[in-house]
C-alpha cells in the first residue's frame, strides 16, 4: 500500500513538471496522512487543461451514503480498479496525478517495523497514479477526494514490501490523464500497461526513524537519514 507520503519540492518545480498555468500555493509537507488535504494534478472539466486541485486522500464514491467510507480508500488495486464499484467510474472519466517527493514504507524486522524513506534516485519529484471523485453530501455541500493507485512491488521496494504505488513517467502524464470525458473501453485497455512498478532503479530508499509513525509530526526530521540522528 501507499499510507503516508511527502511532498516538499517547490511550486515552480511543480509548475514546470506538470505544465501548469501557474505554480501552486503550497507549503512543504514531511508526513502527508490518510484523510489529510492533498494536492493533484487533474483536467479542468470545462477547459480540459491541466489544474492544480486540492482534495481529501480517502475516495468516496459518488453514490456512498456515508463519508466515512473514504478513510478505507486511500488505495485502489491497479490489477482490480477497472471492475471495482468504488473505482471503476473515476477510472473512466477521473484520473489524475498526485504528486510526491518521496513516500515511506513499513519494513517487518522481528516483532517490530521499520520505516523507510522512498524517493526518486535523481531528487525529483515524483507522480503518483490517482483517481479522483466529487461527493455530494445530503446537506448539498461538495467534497472532491482521491485515491493513489497501487501495484506489486519492483526488485527494491519488494525487499520493504509486497505493494508499491504506480509512479508514472513523465511521457505517460498526458495519456493517464486523457482528453477529458469518458474513456474509450480501447483506451482504457491502453492504460493497462501504465500500471507497472516503475524501474527499481529510478527509486532509492533508506531507513528514517520511528519521528514519522506519528502523522502529527511534520518537518524534514521526517526523511533525516536514521544513521545521521
Amino acid at each position: 500500500m501507499c499510507g503516508r507520503f511527502t511532498l516538499n519540492a517547490s511550486p515552480e518545480q511543480l509548475a514546470a513538471l506538470f505544465a501548469l498555468p501557474e505554480a501552486p500555493a503550497l507549503a512543504p509537507r514531511y508526513n502527508i496522512a490518510p484523510t489529510q488535504p492533498v494536492g493533484i494534478v487533474r483536467l479542468n472539466s470545462q477547459t480540459h487543461q491541466r489544474e492544480w486541485a486540492l482534495t481529501v486522500w480517502g475516495l468516496i464514491p459518488s453514490w456512498a451514503k456515508d463519508p466515512s467510507m473514504g478513510a478505507r480508500m486511500i488505495n485502489a488495486r491497479a490489477e482490480t480498479v477497472a471492475e471495482k464499484p468504488a473505482f471503476r467510474a473515476a477510472f473512466k472519466r477521473r484520473r489524475c496525478l498526485v504528486p510526491a517527493s518521496g513516500f515511506y514504507e513499513w519494513q517487518k524486522q522481528g516483532a517490530r517495523k521499520q520505516p523507510h524513506y522512498i524517493t526518486h534516485a535523481d531528487g525529483g519529484p515524483l507522480a503518483f497514479a490517482g483517481l479522483w471523485e466529487s461527493w455530494h453530501s445530503p446537506d448539498g455541500s461538495e467534497l472532491d477526494t482521491c485515491t493513489i493507485l497501487t501495484t506489486e512491488p519492483n526488485e527494491l521496494m519488494a525487499t520493504l514490501h509486497n505493494r508499491m504505488p504506480v509512479i508514472l513517467a513523465p511521457e505517460d502524464y498526458g495519456q493517464w490523464l486523457g482528453s477529458g470525458g469518458d474513456a474509450s473501453p480501447h483506451e482504457l485497455d491502453q492504460l493497462q500497461h501504465l500500471l507497472r512498478p516503475c524501474p527499481a532503479s529510478a527509486l532509492t530508499a533508506y531507513p528514517v526513524s520511528a519521528y514519522v509513525n506519528n502523522p502529527r509530526n511534520e518537518g524534514d526530521a521526517c526523511i533525516a537519514p536514521l544513521a545521521a540522528q
